[in-house]
């Protein structure tokens, strides 16, 4: 499943290529499972909205789009796109041929088309609504709600923060990073490498982790993060970027899908065991 360095490279590479664009038409393929606002619902939405920006949330890219009206009674929409497992946003020429599970088209103004394509059909598309700003009577502008997700967000998170979200939770910390209601955005993958790199195994309880070593694995985490956005992700499966692009974050993995091979640092076999349900790597020697 595409992780927080994965969606943000995909939101980010939309963006800039879709910026400033009037959404003319939609198509829906029909399937089930694929929307989660009725298919009638996203094409009367998005149908003559022009598209504000594209962000990400956790796991969830967000298309803002605003419709046309005067400056005092535009609406504001946001579109939620969520990956699901196999999930890929492409932006494409309307001449490049249409994948395979292709569920849903937006084709712009200047005839290009954004496509999303989903073979498994884990992922989901939604409508989310939200109130333009609208000035008061003393001429300020009143903030509006928009969507946050369901957790907080790892990168900007500070410190004191980060170690509230463990204190007193007796799962095991790999778990807790997990918990998109607490972190949102992280996976099994960046999970792995930021304990790894903060020296933390995976079945330490999380209520029992020291305040320093939560530092570290904060630290840990957000540089892991950067330096994966940095690189386009990890592509360990079939993610690609909004060109249809593979991440090179992979070649840099400590950890993740390293099952008995050497760890980089101490030369330990890494091990795989299972933390939550999930597969979990980690170094016996390097982290404690």
């Amino acid at each position: 499943m595409p992780e927080l360095p994965e969606v943000e490279t995909i939101a980010n590479g939309v963006h800039a290529r879709v910026q400033g664009q009037r959404i003319a038409s939609v198509w829906t393929s029909g399937k089930p499972q694929t929307f989660k606002s009725p298919e009638a619902e996203i094409s009367d939405a998005l149908t003559g909205a022009m598209i504000e920006s594209v962000r990400r949330v956790g796991k969830t890219i967000v298309m803002t789009l605003t419709r046309a009206g005067s400056k005092t009674d535009r609406s504001r929409i946001e579109f939620l796109i969520h990956l699901g497992m196999t999930g890929r946003l492409l932006v494409s020429s309307p001449d490049v041929p249409q994948p395979p599970h292709t569920h849903a088209i937006l084709t712009l103004a200047d005839h290009r088309e954004i496509r999303f394509v989903d073979p498994r059909r884990f992922g989901r598309l939604s409508i989310h609504h939200s109130a333009a700003p609208q000035r008061t009577t003393e001429n300020v502008e009143r903030s509006t709600p928009h969507y946050t997700g369901p957790g907080r967000e790892p990168l900007t998170i500070s410190l004191g923060d980060f170690v509230a979200l463990f204190r007193g939770r007796k799962t095991p910390i790999k778990a807790a990073l997990l918990n998109q209601s607490l972190l949102h955005g992280v996976g099994n993958i960046y999970a792995d490498e930021a304990l790894f790199r903060a020296g933390i195994r995976p079945r330490r309880q999380a209520g029992r982790t020291t305040r320093a070593e939560l530092a570290r694995l904060r630290t840990a985490l957000q540089t892991v993060l950067k330096r994966a956005i940095k690189l386009g992700g990890s592509s360990v499966s079939d993610y690609v970027d909004a060109d249809g692009m593979r991440g090179y974050f992979q070649i840099e993995h400590k950890v993740y899908g390293r099952g008995r091979e050497p760890c980089t640092n101490c030369g330990t076999p890494i091990r795989k065991i299972v933390v939550g349900g999930r597969g979990t790597h980690f170094c016996p020697t390097c982290q404690k």
